[in-house]
């Protein structure tokens, strides 16, 4: 819906670390640290989490402010904003002591910070993000990380090819399961849930690809859509089949990270379509 009140981008930032923090937040979730414990994870629990988190504010409020510096120039903005999200990257790291933990929470919420800097509407913000997403960054050749390795074996779209289609995967299926659920008078960590499920039955998640192949990331799909199915975790067969879920996470190692930094961003467009403007003062 159109915004009418003007945010900073200090509040810029400060939503989008809200929204990392929410998603860390979030319990139970499967695969993923919540505030039972690490999850599929060994090397990172909810106070990395949190503290990655923290640590990314200055890249978002920089994402932000250089949206509005540049103006209408993307390719300048597009270069910056790799500037930016390297820098973003080495302070996520120092305070985590070398754990991956929201990189690709960076790309898509730094991108959706700079377009939020730039436009009136939800929908605008993301159509910026999109644009940005889709210009090469000339001082990247190319990467190793998990993610492009799952991107070039399995063909997946990944972080990349989501924002660079405008984050369909938000756009509809997360951002409508959190507002129905809400419709139905669902609790907010409910709503929550039922979006990070919508995701995680749909995506194609190189994380899960990363740790589990195809076999894997089948269970994770179709273990979401089934809880889904059954009415969510509000209903007896429904969380009967979550509580199947998490198990099959943990035991074979299976973490839907793609999922997560998804759920992130819906959380922060949701936030922002509610709260503000994503014009941006100095």
């Amino acid at each position: 819906m159109p915004i009418d009140t003007v945010l900073s981008c200090v509040q810029i930032a400060d939503l989008a670390v809200a929204a990392l923090r929410a998603e860390a937040d979030l319990t139970p979730k499967p695969g993923l640290v919540d505030r039972r414990g690490p999850g599929a994870h060994t090397d990172m629990d909810l106070a990395t989490l949190h503290a990655s988190a923290d640590a990314l504010h200055p890249a978002f409020r920089q994402c932000a402010d250089a949206a509005r510096r540049f103006g209408s120039d993307e390719e300048r903005l597009r270069v910056r904003l790799g500037v930016i999200g390297r820098a973003g990257e080495r302070a996520m790291l120092a305070a985590t002591g070398g754990v991956n933990t929201h990189r690709g929470a960076l790309w898509a919420v730094g991108l959706l910070s700079a377009g939020a800097a730039r436009s009136g509407t939800l929908g605008g913000a993301v159509a910026v993000a999109a644009r940005l997403a889709t210009i090469p960054d000339p001082h990247v050749t190319g990467t190793t990380s998990h993610g492009a390795q799952a991107r070039r074996r399995y063909g997946a779209a990944g972080a990349a090819g989501e924002a660079q289609a405008g984050f369909p995967h938000i756009r509809r299926h997360a951002l409508p399961a959190l507002r129905a659920a809400r419709r139905a008078g669902a609790d907010e960590a409910t709503a929550r849930l039922t979006a990070l499920l919508a995701l995680m039955a749909t995506v194609d998640d190189t994380c899960v690809l990363h740790r589990g192949g195809t076999d894997g990331l089948r269970t994770v799909q179709s273990g979401a859509e089934a809880v889904l199915d059954a009415g969510g975790i509000g209903t007896v067969r429904g969380r009967h089949l979550f509580a199947e879920l998490d198990g099959s996470c943990l035991s074979r190692r299976l973490s839907p990270g793609g999922s997560g930094d998804l759920l992130s961003a819906t959380l922060f467009l949701d936030a922002l379509d509610e709260r503000e403007s994503p014009s941006c003062r100095p």
